[in-house]
């Protein structure tokens, strides 16, 4: 008796061998091109083993990118290998259904930083007619830049898996690697962390009073300017020092505005981020006497919390069919920020989710991916940002934040849809998970 197992095998050996394996025959290959175009290579591409075919050589049109041109050393840079045109067709004279095709590949990194970079598309195509030439796929993966210059991207190997009656693997490589530059990015060097600081001696004092300070952290011998602030303004409190040769700094500041919130220090003729110091709180008391006939009048302004809330707590999907493998897609439920605490600290939003349990079988939380949005209510000091659209996973993302700023707060809608890539064949039934968001 046969098996099904040898019955299918003899099968796609019949239809494998009914024809061969058709290629884009290639003649020279192109010089190498400019930033993310489209380039030529020649390709060797191995057959299944089951259809007995020979290595068919070929000619495949891709195209490298990146989503960041000008990275800084220890950035990550996502890249999309686009297969445009593959040098392998599909070997059997039947039609291939949709969402079959699984890619993988290589790209090939050069200049400043070498390497290769592993990319993997998602199993997503549409149905290939026998014989026919397999669709365009594009393939992503990441990179951490570990060098400063120009690194450029060449295409590389890559392998087309495909899932029906049999998991078959069609892989081509790169005739005379490396396979022309396709992309090209210019790292800059990542400056040094600035470590600048500044500490008073009190955190309080009358108009017209002295307050001393020290600093660490700035260039031997520079001039540092050392200013009131009132929020992001600075006020007319104003002194210099000369940095010594271990980069310190000490003296004393006369506070007369009543305005003053604050006291920061930095090189340069105005404060900035890479050559100041954080701000170090400072009070000024209003302890002038009331004159005859008046009233003092005073107020507080109370801080808050930071709080979120959400619109619901279930999220109903889309139904995908038995044997599809397509995208079962919805939207998550709004989230509303509100940040009162009234410091110069921001926030972040992040999100994970467990595994997708069904009956008898599971969903990898690694298939839920989202694109997250969000929006500022006007006249909230800080503005909101939404995190990067990919995968949720059980290690989590950003949803959306704010940064740290000199004056920070508002109120905050953070929203996102959604997507699960249900494998085909999943067993039919309900598949539930649960989606965490953590606020700090």
């Amino acid at each position: 008796m046969v098996s099904p197992r040898n019955s299918r095998r003899r099968r796609w050996a019949a239809l494998l061998g009914a024809g061969a394996l058709a290629v884009t025959v290639g003649g020279a290959l192109a010089t190498p091109a400019t930033a993310a175009s489209n380039v030529d290579f020649a390709t060797r591409c191995i057959p299944p083993e089951i259809a007995g075919l020979p290595p068919i050589d070929g000619t495949t049109t891709a195209k490298v990118t990146v989503d960041n041109t000008s990275p800084k050393v220890g950035d990550t840079v996502t890249v999309t290998y686009t297969v445009v045109t593959a040098a392998a067709s599909n070997p059997t004279v039947i039609d291939l259904p949709a969402d079959i095709m699984t890619p993988t590949g290589k790209v090939t990194l050069g200049g400043a930083q070498t390497g290769a970079v592993t990319v993997a598309g998602p199993r997503k195509n549409d149905p290939v007619p026998g014989h026919a030439a397999f669709p365009s796929f594009s393939m992503t993966g990441t990179f951490t830049v570990t060098s400063p210059g120009a690194i450029t991207l060449s295409p590389g190997d890559y392998n087309i898996h495909t899932s029906y009656l049999l998991e078959l693997d069609t892989v081509c490589s790169v005739t005379n690697p490396p396979a022309p530059v396709s992309e090209t990015i210019t790292a800059a060097d990542n400056p040094p962390a600035n470590t600048r600081a500044i500490s008073l001696g009190s955190a309080s004092g009358s108009p017209g009073d002295p307050v001393a300070f020290s600093g660490s952290g700035f260039t031997p011998g520079a001039t540092v300017t050392v200013a009131g602030r009132s929020g992001s303004d600075e006020t007319g409190d104003k002194t210099t020092v000369t940095a010594d040769s271990t980069g310190g700094i000490s003296g004393s500041l006369v506070v007369n505005d009543l305005t003053t919130t604050g006291v920061v220090a930095y090189e340069g003729s105005t404060w900035t981020d890479d050559l100041g110091t954080v701000q170090a709180a400072y009070v000024v008391i209003d302890d002038t006497p009331v004159p005859d006939g008046s009233q003092k009048l005073t107020t507080t302004v109370k801080a808050g919390t930071l709080s979120m809330s959400q619109a619901g707590d279930a999220v109903a999907m889309s139904a995908v069919d038995f044997g599809s493998g397509n995208a079962s897609t919805g939207d998550l439920n709004a989230v509303t920020v509100k940040d009162f605490r009234g410091g110069p600290a921001g926030w972040s939003l992040t999100g994970k989710v467990t595994d997708f349990s069904g009956p008898g079988a599971k969903i990898d939380a690694a298939k839920l991916s989202w694109s997250p949005s969000c929006a500022t209510k006007a006249g909230s000091p800080s503005t909101c940002q939404a995190g990067s659209a990919g995968v949720v996973g059980s290690a989590g993302a950003t949803l959306a934040s704010t940064p740290d700023g000199t004056v920070t707060g508002g109120e905050f809608t953070a929203k996102a849809g959604l997507s699960l890539d249900v494998p085909a064949f999943t067993p039919p039934g309900p598949y539930s998970g649960v989606l965490t968001l953590t606020l700090t």
